[in-house]
C-alpha cells in the first residue's frame, strides 16, 4: 500500500515537471473535458488559453484557474472560423512566444436515422469537429514546425476508430479527425511536432444531453445510453498519462478499448450490436 502510494506520487511529481510552465490552447474549454484539461494543466502549473464560445462558463472557469493560484486566458472563439483559429494561435504566440500544446476538443453532435438528417445538419457537425480540428492542427503545426517542439492533442472519439450508426455526422468527422492525426503525427515525427488523438467511449458531459436527434426525443434517447460512463477528472487523467508518453492513439475505457480491437481482428463480430443501435432510434422515433 504504501509503495502504491509513493508511486503514485512520484508520478504526480514527474508530470508535474512536465507540464509545468508550458502553454496550452485548449478548445471547447467551457465544460466537458475541456473544462476538465483547463482546470488540471492549470494545478500542473501550465499556462492555459481557454477558447469557446460560451463566454459565461469560459470567464468562470478562468476566473477559478485564476483564484486557485493557476494561469488561464480566455479568448472568445468560434472553431469553424479560420480567421478565428488563426487569431487565437497568433494572440497566444505573442502573448507567450510559443505553443508547447493544442487540445484540439470542441464538439458537437446531431444525430438520427440519417434519411431525417439535412444537409445543414451534416455541414454544422463537420464545421466544428472536423473543420475545427483542421484549423487548430494545421495552423499551429506550422508554429509548432518552425519552434522545433509542440504537442498537437485532437479529440476524435471511440466512433472515430468504429461504426455509430445513428451518429453518423459526428462519426464521419471523428473517422476524419483520426486520419488527419494520424498522418499529420508521420509528417511532424522528423520536426519536433507529436500528434496524439484521444478516443474515448462515454464520459460524463453535455454533449449528448445537448445533442439533437431527429425526429427523436432527445431525453428518451439520452436514457436508452449506457448508464455507465467515466467521470471527466478519470479521462483527464488518462489523457495527460497518454500525451506524456507520447501515446498515438489515447482510448478508453478497458472496455472500449476490447471493443475496437476486436472490431479489427474480427470485423464482423459486432455486426449485431451496430444494428441494434439504429433499430433502437427507429424504434425511438415510432414511439414519439
Amino acid at each position: 500500500m504504501n509503495e502504491n502510494r509513493q508511486l503514485k506520487k512520484l508520478w504526480g511529481v514527474i508530470r508535474i515537471e512536465y507540464y509545468n510552465e508550458k502553454v496550452a490552447i485548449v478548445t471547447g474549454g467551457a465544460s466537458g473535458i475541456g473544462k476538465a484539461l483547463c482546470l488540471e494543466l492549470a494545478r500542473l502549473g501550465t499556462n492555459v488559453v481557454i477558447a469557446d464560445m460560451q463566454e459565461v462558463q469560459a470567464k468562470q472557469t478562468t476566473e477559478d484557474i485564476i483564484k486557485n493560484g493557476g494561469k488561464a486566458d480566455y479568448i472568445r472563439v468560434d472553431v469553424s472560423s479560420e480567421t478565428d483559429v488563426q487569431q487565437l494561435v497568433e494572440d497566444t504566440v505573442h502573448k507567450y512566444g510559443k505553443i508547447d500544446f493544442i487540445f484540439n476538443n470542441a464538439g458537437i453532435a446531431i444525430g438520427g436515422d440519417v434519411r431525417d438528417l439535412t444537409i445543414d445538419q451534416w455541414k454544422k457537425v463537420m464545421d466544428v469537429n472536423w473543420n475545427g480540428v483542421l484549423y487548430g492542427s494545421t495552423i499551429t503545426y506550422k508554429v509548432m514546425a518552425k519552434q522545433g517542439f509542440g504537442h498537437i492533442v485532437n479529440t476524435a472519439s471511440a466512433t472515430g476508430l468504429m461504426p455509430q450508426p445513428g451518429n453518423a455526422p459526428y462519426c464521419a468527422s471523428k473517422h476524419a479527425v483520426v486520419g488527419l492525426s494520424l498522418s499529420l503525427r508521420h509528417e511532424g515525427s522528423d520536426l519536433g511536432v507529436k500528434v496524439s488523438t484521444v478516443c474515448p467511449g462515454h464520459v460524463q458531459t453535455d454533449i449528448y444531453k445537448n445533442m439533437t436527434i431527429a425526429n427523436v426525443n432527445n431525453e428518451r434517447m439520452v436514457a436508452s445510453l449506457p448508464t455507465a460512463s467515466m467521470h471527466t477528472k478519470e479521462a483527464v487523467d488518462i489523457i495527460l498519462s497518454g500525451v506524456k508518453n507520447n501515446l498515438e492513439i489515447i482510448i478508453f475505457p478497458n472496455s472500449v478499448r476490447w471493443a475496437w480491437r476486436l472490431h479489427r481482428w474480427f470485423p464482423r463480430l459486432l455486426d449485431k450490436a451496430w444494428i441494434e443501435k439504429i433499430r433502437n432510434i427507429r424504434k425511438l422515433k415510432q414511439d414519439n
